[in-house]
């Protein structure tokens, strides 16, 4: 690691030492509908007796998944969130978010 890794963060005696590491930019490999398999279920527990639509399994790409998810639930019309690589959508939506999904051109398994 070099200097320009680190950033000051706080520095009361006027040192100046270099604490916190700066976050770097991850890239991400770009995704290929055609190429790339969903996983969904619908789960209930935990929530309540409500059940949650659950696309999982996805490949690593935080920015396009949001995207995804927010169209998602425009596209089902209720709420629903993207969190721990997962995409919940409220509501039993399985095969509105199946059609969505392989309208875009993904592969639905579940």
């Amino acid at each position: 690691m070099n200097k320009d890794d680190y950033v000051i963060v706080y520095s009361s005696d006027g040192s100046g030492k270099n604490i916190a590491k700066k976050d770097k930019k991850k890239t991400y490999a770009d995704i290929n509908p055609k190429e790339t398999i969903l996983k969904l279920r619908i789960e209930k527990k935990g929530r309540g007796g409500k059940s949650v639509s659950v696309v999982y399994e996805i490949p690593e790409n935080p920015t396009y998944f949001k995207k995804l998810s927010k169209e998602l639930k425009a596209a089902c019309g209720v709420g629903g969130s993207f969190k721990n690589d997962t995409i919940e959508i409220q509501g039993d939506q399985r095969e509105k978010i199946r059609a969505f999904l392989e309208k875009k051109g993904f592969t639905v398994k579940g």
